[in-house]
């Protein structure tokens, strides 16, 4: 609960410094200043609840605000989305020994949101929960994100990709992450022109000569033939 508070209190100082913002079109009125950040406050109050299904309204509304390209700062959607990605992973709150915070549905949905809005920050945040996440389909939804916002400075998209591969039992691979992989280097590729990183390449037929699915294998060559095209 002390982690809750914590954050809660951070979250009203960014708030307020966010406060005397303007609008990229117009100046905005005190008054919609305020009711803007009453709205929010809203909103990160549900986030920073016990209870999943408010942090899953809080995703909707925000999928909304992403798709109507209504997002006015994007620094406050990420804060809350990164918040919410972590929840039971890389923040814990424990009951009597118990963990009680641990929403992989929420935190899958919010590396979804995270990979639409895009940016630097989204793309850290990305790369922390490919990595300290322990769901499998978290982490697949975290790789295909970090395909979608497409950023690979110093090869550290790439990297944690491959780092997360490496990390998988090779006897009983997750065709989900397998596939959720191909996909990312397929992207990443597509926007830098190219990937420079010699274990991609190796990565990719790892995957196609593994245990995995035919459909992720086909996608693994198929990425490999993709990415040749920037050699």
């Amino acid at each position: 609960m002390k982690a809750q508070v914590n954050l809660a209190v951070t979250l009203c100082l960014f708030l307020a410094a966010a406060a005397g913002a303007q609008d990229t079109k117009r100046e905005l009125t005190v008054e919609e200043l305020y009711l803007r950040d009453i709205e929010f406050q809203v909103l990160s109050e549900k986030a920073f609840s016990g209870d999943p299904e408010l942090k899953m309204s809080v995703l909707d509304e925000m999928e909304q605000m992403i798709e109507d390209g209504s997002v006015d700062d994007p620094d406050k959607v990420h804060f809350v989305l990164e918040y919410l990605a972590m929840e039971g992973t890389g923040r814990r709150v424990r009951e009597n020994a118990r963990m009680v915070n641990y929403f992989p549905e929420v935190r899958r949905r919010s590396a979804n949101l995270l990979g639409r809005l895009g940016g630097v920050k989204a793309k850290d945040a990305l790369i922390s929960v490919l990595i300290i996440d322990d769901e499998p389909m978290v982490k697949a939804e975290a790789a295909y994100a970090l395909g979608v916002v497409g950023l690979n400075d110093a090869n550290d998209t790439v990297k944690a990709i491959l780092f997360t591969l490496q990390q998988e039992d090779p006897s009983t691979p997750d065709n989900n992450l397998g596939y959720a992989i191909c996909l990312a280097l397929e992207k990443i590729a597509k926007a830098n022109d190219g990937i420079k990183e010699p274990d991609a390449y190796r990565a990719l037929v790892r995957i196609a000569q593994g245990p995995y699915i035919r459909t992720v294998k086909q996608k693994a060559l198929a990425t490999l033939e993709e990415l040749k095209k920037y050699q």
